[in-house]
């Protein structure tokens, strides 16, 4: 069951201002909005975050957008405009956190590095997040997600053996990945507030953050040992460990992680209990090496098989096991159904689907609000701040909203 609904939120009465674009930055203060965080967005006048045009599938919005900006309000500012910095100065005043990933040394030249802000606000928590960190020789080269893939070794890793087999991940996993770091180090930097009085300065970088996510494969490479190789969907150095065709055209995943599980397998799977004992497979360096022969007799085991049947035979032996989905098959997954994971929530094209946040709590429900419409808050924010209906329009006037 969903939490009750209670406003009562991990960070309920904080405010978030952010200067953000893209994916990393966005889904970062989503995040926050989620545990209850009020997330102010900034966005260039009549632009706005170049995200929302890069497509147009939810009822004429981006997906990225809608996936990472619901329960934000949005205020149009041309912060380059001289008048735009007292409106900023009322914000951050207000604010426990500035977060930005403008272009590198964009928000400096603002002034609104943490060095320029902390004397004057010196309870505000300032994220940056960047490509490469605020330093060091590659600090003002530009960044996209591919770009960082690449640099962080994650491409070596992925796709088939050769070079031009390799692949990019599917979704935004170095923006993710630099999202996820700066929404934790938030979180810290908001304990250590707690404690201290004092805000604190978090510096977050794209490549950094993919490449702790490449741990495993550094490791595996220790002093120059050779890398992993790339395998595809299956595992680099365990098999069998990855995908098969069945007989009536799909493809199941299947994952062994020990001998006893091999000895299972051949068993109560294949049904060829003789495998176990064949000194080609005796042990996972063995299978993993002799791979494409193993791989030859379970296609051949599994020609004769529904996907089901053999999904089946995966579970009564216990043998890890999975759908290979595409995303139709997410959409409608018995398992986040069953859940109850599925929300709804407003934007500027009406009622849309939304994914709660993973991580069930039995003391709060997370916010869901609305995706906005840009510069939808503009109005109510600067009234809050103090300015009346004349100031507006004359802001309007001089294009700074």
């Amino acid at each position: 069951m969903n939490a009750p609904a209670t406003p009562q939120r991990p960070l309920d009465g904080i405010t978030v201002v952010s200067l953000e674009h893209a994916i990393a930055a966005p889904f970062c203060t989503r995040q926050l909005a989620d545990m209850g965080a009020r997330v102010i967005k900034v966005e260039r006048p009549g632009v706005g975050d170049f995200a929302r045009g890069y497509d147009e599938r939810v009822h004429g919005l981006s997906s990225h957008f809608v996936w990472t900006n619901r329960s934000k309000e949005s205020l149009t500012l041309d912060v380059k405009n001289g008048e735009a910095q007292d409106i900023l100065n009322s914000l951050l005043a207000q604010a426990d956190v500035l977060v930005q990933n403008l272009a590198p040394g964009a928000a400096a030249r603002l002034g609104l590095s943490f060095e320029a802000l902390h004397a004057d606000f010196p309870r505000l928590i300032v994220c940056d997040i960047s490509g490469y960190g605020e330093d060091g020789p590659y600090h003002t080269k530009k960044a996209y997600d591919l770009l960082i893939q690449s640099e962080g070794g994650f491409l070596s890793t992925t796709g088939t053996p050769g070079p031009e087999g390799m692949a990019k991940a599917g979704c935004s996993i170095a923006d993710i990945s630099a999202g996820m770091y700066a929404y934790s180090n938030i979180l810290s930097a908001l304990l250590l507030r707690g404690r201290t009085g004092t805000g604190s300065h978090i510096d977050v970088s794209m490549l950094e953050s993919l490449v702790e996510w490449m741990g495993y494969p550094m490791y595996y490479t220790f002093e120059g040992a050779e890398p992993p190789p790339r395998a595809g969907a299956s595992h680099s150095t365990i098999y069998p460990y990855g995908p098969f065709p069945t007989g009536d055209g799909q493809t199941v995943m299947l994952g062994l992680q020990n001998e006893r599980e091999w000895q299972v397998f051949c068993e109560k799977v294949l049904q060829q209990p003789e495998l176990a004992g064949d000194e080609r497979f005796s042990a996972n360096a063995r299978r993993s090496t002799h791979r494409d022969e193993l791989r030859a007799l379970i296609v051949q085991a599994f020609a004769d098989m529904t996907a089901d049947d053999v999904l089946a035979r995966l579970d009564e032996a216990q043998i890890a096991n999975a759908h290979v989905n595409d995303m139709h098959g997410v959409w409608a997954h018995p398992q986040l159904k069953a859940r109850q994971l599925w929300a709804s929530v407003g934007s500027p094209s009406g009622e849309i689907p939304a994914l709660l946040p993973p991580g069930r709590n039995n003391a709060f429900a997370p916010q869901m609000q609305p995706v906005p419409a840009l510069g939808e808050h503009s109005e109510q924010i600067l009234a809050e701040l103090g300015y009346d209906r004349q100031a507006i329009h004359q802001l309007k006037e001089n294009n700074v909203i």
